[in-house]
């Protein structure tokens, strides 16, 4: 194929299309297609040979995260949840694939582009990651825009963080259907349908009551008082793109507010290079899903690394990786190759997903 491409995500999730408005589906692939547009000019603008400002691959993922960072649709910057203590505690990684160079972040608190943070420690530290006080203080010395943590404890996530302590829960994302009992007393949430009623395969933990198993013995819900099974439904909100410039170097990005009534101080897939981020001469991946799962697995490393040993094209090492490595519901990957191939795969309902490759049309999609 050859020639830049470029892929990007909102994160992957349980949202069933009976859950979103036309208005919500509107505005979100809307905000999808601009944010692809600012990375696609980017790209387009290197092959003007009158530009003698070409970007790297490196500044256009850091470009299209900051963007996704500043839309408060996506868990990320500005739209980042909040801790058990209501706290944000934002992490991100940069890679760049030609140098294997990269950075990582998390602990943040103040800063407004998690990435660009990432980034400076990549170029401007000799370490890869730095987190909590430590990141903020190189912050504030290297000049990276930070403001008062309040700028990020928005009402809505302020919201979403109650629902989740009512139900003692550590959830990704979280919809507003109550679940009450003959007396009215709210007992849980429900979030959404189950999907092909395949319940053994739905997302929940951490939740008062007694645990409901299936088959597979994976816990679907919890048992609360009347005795119905309420399920709960996740969302896998992560923001991160992956690149590849028209000379074949690839980089990714990755950046979240983690998940909703976390610990302080856990830390997901995101900032650790190999599992929610990766870039080398080959391809780059950017992740979004169960973070524990996407560490355990080493997600994005391996979709490289089966490229590089196995030798399969970029679209088949994805598709591996989600569909047979990942357990189902687990989230999704967006790649491409340094021959300017993209490959978007998911194993959960819905991804929040745009791509464009030169001379191609451009995509967005949330199913």
């Amino acid at each position: 194929m050859g020639g830049w491409a470029i892929a990007l995500h909102g994160g992957a999730g349980m949202i069933c299309k009976e859950k979103m408005s036309l208005e919500e589906i509107q505005r979100t692939e809307a905000a999808l297609y601009q944010i692809l547009d600012i990375g696609v000019t980017a790209l387009e603008n290197n092959n003007n040979h009158n530009n003698n400002k070409r970007m790297t691959a490196v500044d256009v993922v850091e470009l299209v995260v900051r963007a996704l960072e500043d839309n408060a649709l996506f868990n990320a910057g500005k739209g980042s949840v909040l801790t058990h203590k209501g706290t944000v505690e934002m992490e991100a990684s940069i890679m760049d694939g030609k140098t294997k160079q990269c950075g990582a972040v998390s602990g943040l608190s103040t800063v407004v582009h998690p990435v660009s943070l990432a980034r400076k420690v990549m170029e401007e530290s000799p370490h890869v990651y730095l987190a909590f006080h430590g990141a903020e203080e190189f912050a504030r010395l290297k000049g990276v825009e930070t403001v008062d943590t309040s700028f990020f404890i928005t009402e809505e996530n302020q919201e979403k963080l109650e629902r989740a302590r009512k139900t003692n829960s550590v959830q990704l994302d979280l919809s507003d259907e109550r679940i009450t009992d003959a007396n009215g007393n709210v007992t849980g949430y429900d979030y959404g349908e189950d999907v092909n009623n395949d319940t053994d395969n739905l997302v929940s933990y951490g939740l008062n009551g007694v645990e409901a198993k299936y088959a597979e013995g994976n816990i679907g819900g919890y048992i609360h008082g009347t005795h119905n099974i309420h399920t709960f439904k996740a969302e896998f909100e992560t923001v991160g793109c992956a690149v590849v410039d028209s000379l074949g170097n690839c980089a990714a990005a990755t950046s979240t507010g983690g998940l909703i009534n976390k610990m302080c101080g856990r830390i997901g897939d995101t900032p650790i290079v190999g599992a929610g981020t990766y870039a080398n001469h080959l391809c780059a991946i950017s992740g979004t899903g169960r973070g524990e799962e996407f560490i355990k697995h080493t997600v994005a490393r391996d979709v490289a690394a089966i490229m590089e040993y196995k030798e399969l094209p970029i679209g088949k090492a994805v598709h591996k990786v989600v569909h047979e490595l990942l357990d189902k519901n687990m989230g999704g990957v967006v790649a491409v190759s340094n021959t300017g191939e993209v490959a978007m795969a998911f194993n959960t309902p819905s991804m929040f997903r745009a791509s464009a490759h030169e001379g191609g049309e451009r995509y967005a999609a949330i199913w």
